[in-house]
């Protein structure tokens, strides 16, 4: 028998194994299907043999069995009265249990609970052969039920019962699932097939027990991509499993504590903090000490980490397994995992195959390209890595430059590795130079939307030098958008940086240790510093604050980031600055002798200033980004005339700010202000800011003055305001003056600006797309408003109870919410007019309403519970056009909305993987379960109760949605939400004959204007087609480009 460590990684003989009664399915449904299989090129096993009953399964069947992936039983009225087809069963659930193999039931003339039980005609033949075996009888039932309890198939119920488009769909089915399963390991992973195989016998997969297991080697040997083939081969036999990577940098940066609350919040699938790391211990070992998980900890260099992340076996429930990587093998000893496998390095022959698939990108070398290839193979010395950025370097070079390279290469020793990556380096233009440099030294694992800002203050054009630094294999950006390389190509980078003086840090470019930057900024140095040109000076735990004195001969400093600093401001800063990001800055002024005429961007956090240079004369002719942020203690901005060139200004959390220089309403290069100033109460004029396009500005002050608008303001598309006690002065002029407005958010949070439908109109506001009113508690009918409106808040808002007529004109109105505040009047006609709408097609829409406000298509009940099953009419795919959900929610408040998954229910299609996406207990007589729920009664209800609505078309479900067609029955629906749902219900829109796919997405201005797109974010996500999971959310109107 083939053993259960390799079962997901081995070669089937048979895609699938048929077991069936022949005199009962032989010649018709079995036939049938067979064929069906055979023309798919499905290589099928059916046993056409017939014996006498009673005799024994033989080993080619049994062995049949185990070479098989799929099982397909076709259970029939007589299957139980044939000992082999038992017998047969007994051992494919055996398979299935400790081998993985996939079973798939067909009942065919039988119900599932005949199986189950043994009822009826069923019963009477499995009684017939228990009494003639009463040893085999106890495996058998056992064998029944549990197949029973699989999700499979029932013909009668599929295709309105014909045969030919239920085969149909069992094969489309059976095919699908052996085309994901084939493809699980990436064929451009050369020698990663027999890697895999191994380490996955070693992991011993389906036994019990807790087991880890540690892949140790050298820097670029493989043990990620080792680990993460592994990991996404056998992910899916475990109830939940989580990938931990680069854990030694994610440490030294963020704590285990960080580490230890993403293991938690991805297997319990709820975002858990955790506050210490014996918390995170205690947490782990108590929530998972049951669970059946698989764990991958990448990289892992300190026996602390492990103990913190998978502290002992008895942490994780049976059968759980722990993957760890790990350059110090040392760490694996000290934590006694069950067993270590050292990686291998490629073999010669594995070198070439790398090699040429990145240096030619096909299988044979060019002509006279043989020889070198070999050269730079057994150079390379098997480090994948290497050979990858070789490959990379040399791809498109004329023989001439792989000569030139090769000799090269025998300068380098050959046992350093880190030298033959440095070719790729030396490939690059200046600029591309200084940009990876940067990167490797001090952006690893950081945003790179993010750095980029600093990459453009220093010139280096980065949207081109990224692009280039990927290409060649230098850098890669990961899902999450962070920066991230091989450790091999980092330490080669350090290695450029120190190469020259490995001992004198003051002649580094770039300094990033801390004891480096101790020693280089005291002051007291004697040496000329022109080399360092960045300082990222980072804190652990375990290190005291920097005390950051900066020394006068550090002249030519490009950029600098310091976290920390001392109460004492320096004396001396580089002119040459181009980026500053300053946290804590003392509250003395810049150095007088600071004049930085290059600085571009300029981000202070935290600082006890008053002022940032003495009377803010200065002129900084470049600078394009100013950031004051929680300087508690500023009392006046610069006189702006000196910053021609700033687009970007942000003012957040400066508590004594009152006044912004008048300086700031002549500019001409902003375009992005935001201010959030808690007692600012004079706001320049904005009227001759002519590029600004967005424009924030937050106060608490009672009579906050921002003047209004008398002239013309084109860019302007986005506009929040709070607090001002004259707001509907500026309202009035921004629906005269700014005809391109989409986005509008006019909130207050101390009753100041007394905002009324009666006083202001902003119908004039023709491409608005998003409004929001929150907090306008003096508002007690909307607006008169545009069509175009697509997104509405009306939160807080303690005195609105009428939408008002305009929404009847909103025909794209896709997301309201108006809750926190008083119980409108119409809420029925408000969601009756956004289902007229032309939304309706193709995208989903929510609304929130304060209340119990019953839409009329749940009248006159709810059910109760998060769960309820909608049975579905003939053509319901045709006269009906998408779901509309309701969940009354009993919270005080509602932070997001719920998830929704969609599932199948028995009697459907649904078939392959049924085991794992649909629970038995839940999916039993899921097609009775509508009338086993009980209403709700509505007068239990607190005060405190949302009524929360979502409704999502059938058309964005079809393309992401494979089993939903027009031959199903009935949908089973569970609502998931961190508040108490006191009752959910679903049910069917119709189609009226104004709806149709003529309009399938919103008008064309939502889209273009002046090369700047604004769309949706996605309405939904679907997580899986066999088991929907989607959460329609609270969308904001956003810019593409930030």
């Amino acid at each position: 028998m083939t053993s259960s460590s390799s079962s997901s990684s081995r070669s089937w003989k048979y895609d699938v194994f048929l077991s069936f009664r022949g005199e009962d399915t032989r010649k018709t449904f079995v036939d049938h299907l067979y064929k069906a299989l055979e023309d798919r090129l499905v290589r099928t096993y059916k046993d056409d043999i017939t014996l006498p009953r009673g005799e024994s399964v033989g080993p080619a069947l049994l062995e049949a069995i185990e070479e098989s992936h799929i099982a397909v039983i076709v259970f029939s009225k007589n299957y139980a009265d044939s000992s082999w087809c038992l017998d047969e069963l007994v051992h494919i659930m055996k398979c299935r249990e400790e081998m993985g193999l996939t079973v798939i039931p067909v009942f065919y003339d039988v119900d599932p609970s005949e199986v189950r039980y043994q009822k009826r005609k069923f019963g009477e033949a499995f009684s017939k052969q228990e009494m003639k075996n009463v040893t085999k009888a106890e495996f058998w039932r056992k064998a029944l039920v549990d197949a029973s309890n699989i999700s499979g198939w029932e013909p009668k119920n599929v295709a309105s019962g014909h045969e030919a488009a239920v085969i149909q769909n069992i094969v489309d089915a059976i095919s699908d699932k052996l085309l994901s399963s084939n493809s699980d390991i990436d064929e451009e992973l050369v020698g990663m097939r027999a890697r895999v195989e191994q380490l996955i016998s070693r992991l011993e997969v389906g036994t019990g027990g807790v087991r880890m297991v540690g892949i140790w080697g050298v820097g670029g040997g493989g043990k990620t991509t080792l680990a993460t083939s592994v990991y996404m081969k056998i992910k899916d036999r475990f109830r939940g499993h989580c990938i931990v990577d680069n854990i030694r940098e994610e440490s030294s940066k963020h704590g285990r504590t960080t580490l230890q609350g993403k293991i938690l919040s991805t297997l319990l699938k709820t975002q858990v903090v955790v506050q210490s790391e014996e918390e995170g211990k205690c947490l782990i070992k108590s929530r998972l000490c049951h669970s059946n998980v698989l764990i991958l900890l990448d990289d892992v260099d300190d026996c602390k980490q492990l103990e913190a992340l998978a502290g002992s076996h008895k942490w994780f429930g049976d059968g759980s397994r722990i993957i760890i990587t790990t350059r110090d093998e040392h760490v694996l000893r000290t934590r006694k995992v069950d067993h270590i496998s050292p990686v291998t390095l490629l073999s010669q022959n594995e070198g070439i195959r790398l090699f040429k698939k990145h240096a030619y990108n096909e299988e044979e070398p060019l002509k006279d390209y043989g020889i070198l290839s070999l050269r730079v193979v057994s150079y390379a010395d098997g480090l994948p890595l290497a050979l990858k950025v070789l490959g990379s370097f040399l791809y498109d070079k004329d023989e001439k430059e792989w000569m030139s390279t090769l000799d090269r290469l025998k300068e380098i020793p050959e046992s350093e590795i880190v030298e033959k990556l440095k070719i790729s380096y030396d490939g690059l233009k200046t600029a591309e130079k200084e940009l990876f440099l940067d990167i490797v030294c001090f952006f690893r694992g950081e945003y790179k939307d993010d750095a980029m800002e600093i990459f453009e203050a220093c010139g280096f054009h980065p949207h081109i030098g990224i692009k280039v630094l990927i290409q060649k294999a230098l850098i890669t950006i990961d899902s999450l958008g962070s920066f991230d390389m091989h450790d091999l190509v980092q330490e080669m980078g350090h290695y450029i940086v120190r190469e020259e003086h490995p001992n004198n840090p003051e002649k580094h470019s770039r300094l990033w240790k801390y004891e480096e930057i101790r020693n280089v900024c005291p002051g007291d140095t004697k040496m000329e510093n022109d080399k360092t040109e960045g300082i990222y000076p980072y804190n652990t735990d375990d290190q005291p604050l920097i005390y950051l004195k900066m020394d006068p001969n550090i002249k030519k400093l490009r950029w600098l980031i310091v976290k920390e600093s001392g109460s004492e401001a320096p004396d001396f800063l580089s002119n040459d600055l181009q980026y500053i990001d300053w946290y804590g800055y003392p509250a003395s002024p810049f150095p007088d002798s600071f004049q930085p005429t290059n600085l571009a961007v300029l981000n202070m956090f935290g600082s006890l200033q008053k002022e940032l240079w003495k009377g803010w004369k200065h002129h900084l002719p470049h600078l394009k980004v100013l950031r004051l942020r929680w300087m508690k203690e500023l009392v006046s901005t610069p006189d702006f005339d000196g910053l021609p060139s700033l687009q970007i200004l942000e003012l957040d959390r400066c508590d004594k700010l009152e006044e912004i220089h008048p300086s700031l309403g002549n500019h001409k290069s902003l375009k992005y202000i935001s201010v959030r100033c808690p007692d600012l109460k004079k706001f320049p004029r904005i009227d001759h800011m002519k590029k600004l396009e967005n424009l924030h500005i937050t106060s608490i002050h009672w009579n906050l003055e921002i003047p209004e608008i008398q002239s013309v303001m084109e860019n302007l598309v986005k506009l929040f305001l709070s607090g001002s006690y004259r707001m509907q002065v500026f309202l009035s002029s921004v629906a005269i003056h700014c005809p391109n407005l989409i986005s509008l958010a006019v909130n207050e949070y101390n009753g100041s600006n007394h905002l009324s439908k009666s006083n202001f109109n902003l119908s004039q506001l023709t491409v608005l797309v998003h409004l929001d009113l929150t907090g306008c508690i003096w508002l007690e009918k909307l607006p008169e408003f545009p069509p175009s409106i697509v997104i509405l808040r009306a939160n807080g808002c303690k005195r609105l109870t009428d939408v008002g007529d305009s929404i009847r004109n909103c025909k794209w109105l896709c997301q309201v919410s108006v809750i926190y505040g008083g119980i409108l009047n119409d809420g029925d006609r408000l969601l009756q007019s956004m289902l007229q709408g032309k939304a309706i097609e193709n995208h989903s829409m929510v609304l929130l309403l304060e209340g119990l406000q019953i839409p009329r298509e749940f009248r006159p009940r709810l059910q109760a519970g998060y769960k309820c099953t909608l049975q579905l009419p003939e053509n319901w795919c045709n006269d009906f056009c998408g779901f509309l959900m309701c969940a009354v929610v009993q919270v005080g408040l509602l932070v997001e909305n719920p998830m929704i998954t969609m599932k199948q229910v028995r009697g459907g299609s649904m078939g392959i993987d049924s085991q794992d996406d649909v629970d038995s207990e839940d999916s039993q007589d899921d097609v009775d379960s509508e009338d086993s729920q009980d209403d709700v009664d509505l007068e239990d209800f607190r005060d405190d109760k949302k009524t929360w609505v979502g409704y999502v078309s059938f058309g964005s479900l079809r393309h992401s949605v494979a089993w939903l067609d027009e031959t199903h029955k009935a949908v089973s629906f569970f609502i998931s939400t961190h508040r108490r749902c006191g009752g959910f219900g679903v049910s069917l829109v119709p189609r009226t004959s104004g709806s149709g796919p003529t309009d399938t997405s919103p008008p064309e201005y939502y889209h273009d204007r002046k090369r700047k797109k604004y769309d949706f974010k996605p309405e939904f996500e679907i997580e899986d087609d066999l088991t929907c999971t989607f959460r329609i959310p609270s969308t904001e109107y956003i810019s593409r480009d930030g």
